[in-house]
């Protein structure tokens, strides 16, 4: 048992804590059921609640799931296009989502399919090592998906880029 100050008071009677806690104006609540014996501390229920959602949300602020987004290409792109989405790619891999890169086709570009791999595997090598392929390229229909992801590798590599950048400008 511990009371409201902190302070351990040892294995006491239900009895006995339940009366300490009237005594003080608070609550008795159970901190750890499972331990042997079990854990009970005397606080005011409402501001114990309040900071076991606080420290919920905060865990749950760290730990961001990566989303998934989706950036389409035509098979047969243009090059300042393809520099945009390519520019949108790098900044979904900074903020660690997975991207789901898709190729629409349309009309007789079906017959062209070669250039939708060909597009994927040029994506590929300008993204580099730090990238992982989730889903390789796949017809659905007449859109060839993939979904790629980054790895630690690739922050890292983003991380030496910008101590390079910082070096040099600190030499002007």
């Amino acid at each position: 048992m511990i009371d409201a100050e902190d302070k351990q008071v040892g294995v006491i009677s239900k009895a006995e804590a339940l009366g300490l806690a009237k005594k003080a104006g608070l609550d008795l609540v159970e901190i750890a059921g499972k331990a042997n014996p079990p854990v009970a501390k005397i606080v005011d229920y409402g501001k114990h609640k309040y900071r076991e959602e606080k420290k919920l949300k905060e865990s749950l602020k760290k730990s961001k799931t990566g989303e998934l987004k989706e950036i389409r290409f035509s098979p047969f792109i243009g090059e300042a296009d393809y520099q945009t989405r390519m520019k949108r790619v790098g900044k979904f891999l900074k903020e660690k989502n997975k991207i789901r890169l898709v190729v629409v086709f349309k009309g007789r570009q079906m017959g062209s399919k070669q250039f939708g791999y060909n597009l994927f595997r040029k994506i590929l090598i300008e993204l580099g090592e730090g990238i992982n392929a989730d889903m390789e390229p796949k017809f659905l229909g007449r859109k060839l998906e993939m979904v790629i992801s980054p790895t630690s590798k690739y922050h890292e590599k983003d991380k030496s880029k910008k101590e390079i950048k910082e070096t040099s400008n600190n030499k002007d």
